[in-house]
């Protein structure tokens, strides 16, 4: 194959893979708010989410492969999984590398859901956000073109994005109520205002 095919398809699906991981992102972020009130719409969000996940993970897992086969950069397959080892760009390289793992890790959780405790799974999917930032300043660390142009544009888009959900996230987010001040004794009691109890007599007042 044509080494400037295999370089554009790397450098595509890494550009595509972006937004993608962004949406998984916002979706992820506003996915508690309950987006829509019908369960036919909350089906839909839920199902768009894993649909966008699964897509964002192909295109990585081809980003990688065809930048390795490429062989344009020094990279081997060890670089794609080992961070810190890659000869290119090691900082920003292992950015990359730890959110491929991340990812992998997120697919093999979900995958043995049954099999494995609850909050393992749910550590693991909380450790699974940083993808997104990580993937984020990997493409602007080790990317070509990705300081300026459109390239840019995109990533600070995805940045406004993920910004922005996180906003109406914590403006949508319940504020704790203070407790209520207890009422005393002696203006209430059993619910009743102490006006409307009638005093009990004492033995004085007792009539013989």
């Amino acid at each position: 194959m044509n080494v400037n095919v295999l370089w554009f398809v790397s450098r595509a699906t890494g550009l595509v893979a972006l937004p993608l991981l962004t949406m998984r992102f916002v979706l992820g972020i506003l996915g508690p708010l309950r987006v829509g009130e019908r369960r036919r719409q909350r089906f839909v969000v839920a199902g768009l989410h894993r649909n966008v996940s699964l897509l964002s993970v192909g295109l990585v897992a081809v980003h990688v492969a065809s930048t390795i086969i490429d062989g344009y950069v020094p990279l081997s397959w060890a670089d794609a999984v080992v961070p810190g080892i890659a000869g290119y760009h090691t900082f920003w390289t292992a950015l990359g590398t730890l959110a491929l793992d991340l990812m992998l890790l997120l697919i093999a959780t979900s995958l043995l859901r049954p099999r494995i405790p609850y909050r393992l799974w749910r550590g693991v999917h909380w450790a699974a956000y940083a993808c997104w930032p990580l993937a984020e300043v990997h493409g602007l660390g080790v990317g070509t073109d990705s300081r300026a142009g459109w390239p840019l544009v995109l990533a600070l888009g995805c940045l406004v994005a993920v910004l922005t959900a996180a906003v109406v996230r914590w403006l949508a987010a319940p504020r704790a109520q203070p407790a209520p001040a207890h009422t005393s004794t002696s203006s209430v009691t059993a619910g009743v205002p102490v006006s409307r109890v009638r005093a009990v007599p004492t033995p004085r007042e007792v009539r013989p």
